[in-house]
C-alpha cells in the first residue's frame, strides 16, 4: 500500500482521502503532527476494530435474547427449523443486494465449493435450529453454559484439522482457566435448574456442530486461498445451507403449523419477528466470515466473549 511521508498505508478510503488533503492544502506543521499522531496510533487500530465488533456483537446477542423472551412465549411461536431457514435466505438476499448494488463481487455458485462446504452447511445449519430451539424452550441455563466451552472445543478441532498453528501452553492454560471459572462462577450463584430432558442431547450436540463448523470453514478458507474469495465462500455456505434446512422444514410435521400459527396480520408481530430474524443473521454472518478470514478460534472467542466476561464482571 502507498505511503506518505513514512506515514503507514490507510485502511479505509475516507482515511486516505482526508490524509490526501492534508497532503496537498494542509501547512507543514499540521502535515508532521498529523502524521506523527497516526503512526503513534496505527498499531491501535486493529485491536480497536476487533474490541468495536466484540462489543457490537454482544449488544446485538443480548437484544436477540430480549427480543426472543417476549416474541416467543406472547405468539407462541417456538417454530426453530423454519425461523432457521427464514434467516439464512436474509443473509443470501442482503448478499445478492450488495452486489447488485456493486458494493461486493460474487462469482456464481459453484457446485465444487459446495460439496466442500456440505460439512460446515449441515453443522451450522442443525447448530441454527438448535440454538433457536434453546431460545424457546430451554431455560435451565445448560445450552449457555455449554456454550462458554466453545473456543477450547474449536481450538481443538484447528488443531485435529491442521488449520491454526499451535498456541502457547500459556494462552491455552488461560483460556481454559477463564472458562471453567466463568462456569463455576455462573452454576454457583444462578444454579442450573429444571432442564428439560433434551436438553442433555442438544447442548452438547450444539456445541460439537458449531466447533466443527467453525473448524472447518477456515479449512476449506485456507485451502481456496486466491481461488476464492471470502464472500464467494460465504455465498456458496448459505445456498447450501438453505437447502439444508429447506429440506429439515419439509420433513418436520410442525412446518405447516409455523405459516397458520403465525399473526402474519399484525404489525407487532411482523417487527418482532423481523428484529428476531435480522439479529441473528448478523451474528452468523459475523461469526461465520470470522472464521473464514481470520481462524476458527477468533470466531469461537467473538461468539463467547460476553457469557464469558460477563461473569467475572459481575464477581467483580
Amino acid at each position: 500500500m502507498e505511503t506518505w511521508h513514512g506515514c503507514p498505508g490507510y485502511t479505509s478510503t475516507l482515511s486516505s482521502k482526508w490524509f490526501s488533503w492534508l497532503r496537498i492544502r494542509g501547512p507543514p506543521s499540521v502535515r508532521a503532527c498529523v502524521c506523527n499522531v497516526y503512526k503513534s496510533l496505527a498499531p491501535l487500530m486493529p485491536y480497536a476494530a476487533a474490541l468495536v465488533v466484540v462489543v457490537l456483537y454482544a449488544l446485538a446477542d443480548q437484544l436477540h435474547g430480549f427480543v426472543c423472551r417476549i416474541f416467543i412465549p406472547q405468539y407462541h411461536y417456538p417454530y426453530s427449523t423454519p425461523l432457521a431457514l427464514m434467516q439464512v435466505l436474509l443473509n443470501i438476499l442482503a448478499l445478492l443486494g450488495l452486489h447488485a448494488l456493486g458494493v461486493v463481487q460474487l462469482n456464481p455458485f459453484s457446485r465444487r465449493l459446495a460439496e466442500r462446504l456440505m460439512v460446515p452447511a449441515v453443522c451450522g445449519g442443525v447448530q441454527c435450529v438448535l440454538a433457536l430451539w434453546a431460545r424457546a424452550s430451554a431455560h435451565s441455563g445448560l445450552y449457555p453454559l455449554t456454550g462458554r466451552l466453545l473456543p477450547l472445543f474449536s481450538l481443538a478441532w484447528g488443531h485435529l484439522l491442521g488449520v491454526s498453528k499451535p498456541n502457547s501452553a500459556y494462552f491455552t492454560c488461560l483460556l481454559t482457566a477463564t472458562t471453567f471459572t466463568s462456569i463455576g462462577i455462573t452454576v454457583y450463584g444462578e444454579g442450573v435448574y429444571n432442564m428439560e430432558p433434551l436438553e442433555y442431547f442438544y447442548s452438547p450436540l450444539s456445541l460439537f456442530l458449531h466447533s466443527l463448523s467453525l473448524a472447518w470453514l477456515s479449512k476449506v478458507a485456507q485451502t481456496e486461498q486466491g481461488h476464492a474469495t471470502t464472500f464467494d465462500l460465504y455465498y456458496t455456505l448459505t445456498v447450501t445451507q438453505s437447502v439444508v434446512l429447506a429440506l429439515l422444514c419439509v420433513m418436520h410435521p410442525d412446518t405447516p403449523q409455523a405459516i397458520t400459527h403465525g399473526s402474519w396480520h399484525t404489525l407487532l408481530f411482523l417487527g418482532y419477528i423481523l428484529a428476531v430474524l435480522l439479529l441473528s443473521a448478523v451474528q452468523i454472518f459475523l461469526v461465520d466470515v470470522t472464521a473464514l478470514r481470520y481462524s476458527p478460534l477468533t470466531a469461537a472467542l467473538l461468539h463467547s466473549t460476553r457469557g464469558l466476561v460477563m461473569p467475572l464482571i459481575n464477581l467483580l
